[in-house]
């Protein structure tokens, strides 16, 4: 991966590659979980500590079958043993069901997950004997020239029955690598008289690794195609599949739109017929029915009400709450604040800190100065109340209901209900100025700004010093 980050950390669709792992073993069943950890041991641990997993340190890199050995002596109850791969996030809980159903139907005692390829170069290839059963698994390095044509191959997921860790401890590492194979097991099982299957896979590409980072966009693009068709197979509506990007996650309601480009991640819900638009990125957050999130928004940890409309280039982030038939329009920005239902803020303004009450009215440019440079404040704004543009709202301070703010004031004070707040000074005009002024530097103009030398130039006969 050439990265400081540990390979099963980095992220296919969100999750850990080591996380779909964990979460393929839980969702089938899995009574122990034992993740074996060895580079990047600490990171990998830290990461996984919610999961309800256990770990084994492998101290010394000395093989898979010293890996398989370190969990399976960690390994609570005897039941039947999977071993799954953190570099393979691709394989699915249908594949990984199927296979323990033909091991129990088969009264296997030892399973391997094949599959076949066309060319299967760099893979162990499966030799099988005379009654279909797996004879032995062959390297390639040391196939030879006809079994080096056999398509079949070893993908390395194993599920085996509760004698595996006691047969694993007579592994050896009499091999020219000196280290200690898995598929070695598969001999022992034999010796034991014991049955010893394949389940073959119905797509290769379930099984593929994640070794640099090329391989990790593949995996990506697989997963992302995947988790999109069974959101439209539930009924969702996704214009382009191919370049949105929804975490499984993800909730989302029968008749919700989802146009190019957008981004949703993490406990993000959508409520049904919602729209969330063009190259937006919701995280983390709720978006109510009929909804709309319009192009280029970005929502975190917020809530959007029932029938609200959001955008476009409209920021919602972390507590922001907007209740039913709340309107936040393009450059809006919003944190920490609850918008109330019918509330409107139709652009350029910033909300934070604040509580906006029924029906009011936020005008263009309007801020909430929530910060004094050591604590935050709040701003509680009543009922119908309409702020003119580009006013600042002084916190903490408190507008009554249907109270009115004259726009461009600056509000220090609260504002009683019904009352109209004027906090401006008074404009006076200046006659003259611009020529008295500017007749100073019509040299330094000339060239740059062509209209003022012009116009200074023309009023030269009636301009008097």
């Amino acid at each position: 991966m050439r990265s400081a980050l540990p390979k099963v950390l980095h992220p296919v669709m969100g999750r850990p590659m080591v996380g779909w792992a964990v979460k393929r073993a839980r969702e089938l069943g899995a009574r122990d979980v034992v993740v074996v950890t060895g580079h990047g041991a600490d990171r990998v641990e830290a990461t996984l500590a919610g999961e309800g997993v256990r770990f084994a340190r492998q101290d010394r890199q000395l093989g898979t079958g010293h890996a398989f050995l370190v969990g399976a002596r960690v390994l609570r109850g005897d039941g039947d043993v999977l071993v799954l791969y953190g570099d393979t996030p691709l394989l699915t809980l249908g594949t990984l069901r199927d296979m323990l159903a033909d091991h129990r139907a088969k009264g296997s005692a030892f399973t391997i997950l094949t599959g076949e390829l066309p060319d299967a170069t760099g893979y162990g290839r499966i030799l099988r004997d005379a009654d279909g059963g797996v004879a032995r698994i062959v390297e390639e390095k040391a196939a030879s020239p006809e079994e080096r044509r056999v398509r079949e191959f070893n993908s390395g997921v194993y599920l085996m029955d509760h004698r595996a860790p006691a047969l694993a401890e007579r592994i050896t590492a009499d091999n020219a690598a000196g280290e200690y194979y898995l598929t070695d097991l598969l001999a022992l099982y034999r010796e034991a008289g014991a049955r010893v299957d394949a389940f073959r896979l119905s797509d290769p590409d379930e099984v593929m690794g994640a070794n640099d980072r090329v391989q990790l966009a593949q995996a990506e693009r697989i997963m992302r195609l995947r988790l999109n068709e069974a959101f439209m197979r539930a009924g969702v509506t996704l214009l382009d599949p191919a370049t949105t990007s929804i975490e499984d996650t993800v909730e989302l309601g029968q008749d919700t739109l989802v146009e190019p480009g957008a981004i949703l991640r993490g406990r993000t819900r959508v409520g049904r017929g919602a729209l969330v638009g063009a190259y937006s990125v919701v995280v983390d957050s709720e978006i109510g029915e009929d909804a709309e999130v319009r192009p280029h928004s970005v929502l975190e940890q917020a809530v959007v009400g029932r029938g609200s409309h959001v955008g476009p280039f409209a920021r919602l982030r972390s507590g922001a709450v907007l209740g039913e038939d709340v309107h936040v329009g393009n450059f809006v920005e919003v944190k920490n604040s609850t918008l109330e239902r019918g509330v409107k803020a139709g652009h350029l303004a910033y909300l934070g800190d604040a509580r906006v009450g029924e029906d009011s009215n936020i005008g263009a440019g309007t801020i909430t100065a929530n910060y004094d440079g050591v604590d935050k404040h709040r701003t509680d704004i009543g009922r119908g109340v309409f702020v003119g543009s580009n006013s600042t709202l002084i916190a903490p301070r408190r507008l009554g209901d249907a109270a009115y703010v004259a726009a461009g004031s600056t509000v220090h004070e609260d504002v009683p209900e019904g009352a109209l707040a004027v906090a401006r000074g008074r404009q006076r005009n200046v006659e003259g100025w611009s020529l008295r002024n500017w007749r100073r530097v019509t040299d330094r103009l000339r060239g740059r700004n062509v209209f003022l030398t012009s116009w200074v130039e023309s009023r030269q006969d009636v301009a008097k010093e």
